[in-house]
């Protein structure tokens, strides 16, 4: 089995979970940023990363996973700065799984992220609320990476022979 992770990084997060997903994984595989995929053609599986915005996929990562996962085998990791349990949180990652068309998705995994320097200066003025429930901070903290691992590990062994 071959396997591609992929992953589209504006803060490093998102980076950061999907090297703890490689590292997990002993099939041939490779790492590589979305903008360097050209094509999921090779690989039996992929695991595919991305930052949430605006409260799921932004046109990047829509666009991505219209042109690109048609009958592939995929697994999703995504990262956000809300807190994992959030009432709204597995609507916002429908959203995800929803742009994957004709994908057949195998799994899906998220974790918190840290907000970025920006986010957290706009979070100032409107956005009390989530001001005031920043856990963002630090994250994805080891104890998710070894989520994202266990993630890798429990896709892998369901799609062993």
């Amino acid at each position: 089995m071959k396997v591609l992770v992929a992953y589209m990084s504006y803060t490093g997060n998102t980076k950061k979970v999907a090297e703890a997903i490689y590292g997990a994984i002993s099939e041939p595989k490779e790492i590589k940023r979305v903008e360097d995929v050209t094509s999921l053609e090779g690989y039996d599986l992929a695991f595919l990363g991305f930052p949430m915005r605006a409260l799921g996929p932004d046109r990047k990562v829509k666009t991505f996973l219209k042109t690109h996962v048609k009958d592939r085998t995929i697994a999703l990791f995504i990262t956000h700065m809300a807190p994992e349990d959030s009432s709204s949180l597995q609507g916002w990652i429908q959203k995800f799984r929803d742009a994957a068309v004709g994908a057949n998705i195998v799994g899906v995994f998220d974790c918190q992220g840290q907000a970025s320097g920006l986010i957290r200066m706009i979070m100032i003025i409107p956005l009390a609320f989530m001001r005031k429930h920043d856990t963002s901070q630090g994250q994805p903290d080891a104890a998710r990476l070894e989520r994202a691992r266990a993630f890798a590990n429990e896709i892998m062994n369901k799609l062993k022979p």
